[in-house]
């Protein structure tokens, strides 16, 4: 039987974010050598090498798998489309603790963190991250490059739109719709479906509305 060696793992992005990803790497088997930043950093806890911006070493990054540890949905995106086109898709980091359901369909360049669990027929597009202890039940359904904070818990049914980040410890209802590019603060019970590019908090989920400026009038 023939083996497949793996080729070492090149990360882009190196700070807090990339420190649980490297993890999960690591605890799965995964070499992790190097990584792309804007720069070179002071402070390298796992001894990577530096191989400068990921837009300028295409070259080198053709020895590795590489995968995108950046948290905001919309560069995490940007990083995944552009490297993909000369690189091919990303790695999947999948923690050994995660509780994943065979039924559950995913894309490349997933996250899914420490005692995360995945019930059947859950459905992830490209770059989703499902972050620490996150609870994501049967037959949701989570776009591209969405985020799932720690401790979020989506009840059976939920559909996530592209984009979407969904804040730590809050509670989605079975069967809610949530939209792309919304924002779902931290501890949020969402009960009703929410539009796309809102921002909504609270127990019950409320939107936040800006309020315009008061103008100034001359006395």
């Amino acid at each position: 039987m023939k083996t497949t060696i793996k080729k070492p793992v090149a990360i882009v992005g190196y700070s807090g974010h990339a420190y649980v990803i490297i993890d999960i790497l690591l605890s799965s088997g995964r070499l992790v050598t190097a990584y792309c930043d804007n720069g070179e950093k002071e402070f390298n806890p796992y001894h990577l090498t530096y191989l400068g911006k990921e837009a300028d070493v295409i070259g080198k990054l053709k020895k590795f798998d590489f995968f995108a540890c950046v948290a905001h949905n919309g560069i995490r995106q940007k990083i995944h489309d552009n490297l993909s086109k000369f690189l091919g898709n990303p790695i999947n980091a999948i923690h050994p603790s995660a509780v994943i359901s065979a039924s559950v369909k995913m894309g490349d360049g997933i996250m899914i963190a420490a005692n995360a669990t995945l019930n059947p027929l859950v459905q992830l597009g490209r770059g989703v991250i499902c972050n620490t202890s996150t609870s994501i039940d049967h037959e949701c359904f989570i776009d591209d490059f969405c985020h799932i904070a720690p401790g979020a818990v989506l009840c059976g049914n939920v559909k996530v739109g592209k984009g979407t980040f969904i804040g730590a410890n809050s509670v989605i209802r079975q069967g809610i719709k949530i939209g792309s590019n919304v924002i779902i603060g931290a501890g949020t019970v969402v009960v009703k479906d929410v539009p796309d590019n809102a921002t909504v908090v609270g127990n019950p989920a409320r939107s936040l509305i800006k309020k315009p400026a008061r103008k100034l009038v001359a006395a």
